[in-house]
């Protein structure tokens, strides 16, 4: 079966180490005959949600119009979602942060997304595993409220040069995931 793979990106530099599991995961993907969709958060103009419960109501998924729209249409062409991003200060980066928050314009509306499983992929300087602890556990809670079958999480840790990443077998790793996803 054919299904259509939403990536998320979350890094707000091109090329990162985040930027790179996620290409490796396309490509398995794509190998598999599946279909991708991408939407690289970080580098993306999405404001905050304020709370003003518009979703949806003005036949936009947000009240207040931007790059949110464009996530927001990818999620309802998705099958499947994969969130890769590098760990800022124990949790999201600004401009995912942005996106993961107004996800709430589908819980609150009560407009269902296609999408029925995911996967998250966080990858970050520390080598202290416990630093991921919050924003995995976020991500979880985000799963469960959105009602994904939460295929799991990875850890790349101890990365942080752009291209620190080629050097472990998280690359490999993701391309191989990617074909079974």
């Amino acid at each position: 079966m054919n299904k259509t793979i939403l990536v998320l990106t979350g890094s707000p530099r091109v090329g990162g180490n985040s930027d790179q599991l996620a290409d490796a995961f396309i490509r398995g993907v794509q190998s598999a005959g599946n279909s991708v969709l991408r939407f690289d958060a970080g580098r993306k103009q999405i404001g905050p949600c304020v709370g003003c419960q518009g979703c949806f109501s003005k036949g936009t998924p947000c009240m207040v119009v931007d790059d949110f729209t464009e996530f927001a249409l990818d999620l309802l062409k998705a099958d499947a979602i994969a969130i890769f991003t590098p760990l800022y200060w124990f949790n999201w980066p600004a401009g995912i942060k942005a996106a993961i928050d107004k996800l709430f314009s589908f819980y609150c509306s009560e407009n269902p997304t296609r999408v029925r499983e995911s996967l998250f992929v966080v990858c970050g300087e520390s080598d202290q595993m416990d630093t991921y602890d919050p924003i995995i556990r976020t991500y979880e809670k985000t799963a469960e409220l959105m009602h994904w079958e939460n295929k799991g999480h990875i850890v790349v840790p101890s990365v942080f040069e752009a291209g620190a990443v080629q050097s472990t077998p998280a690359i490999a790793g993701m391309e191989k995931i990617g074909t079974y996803f």
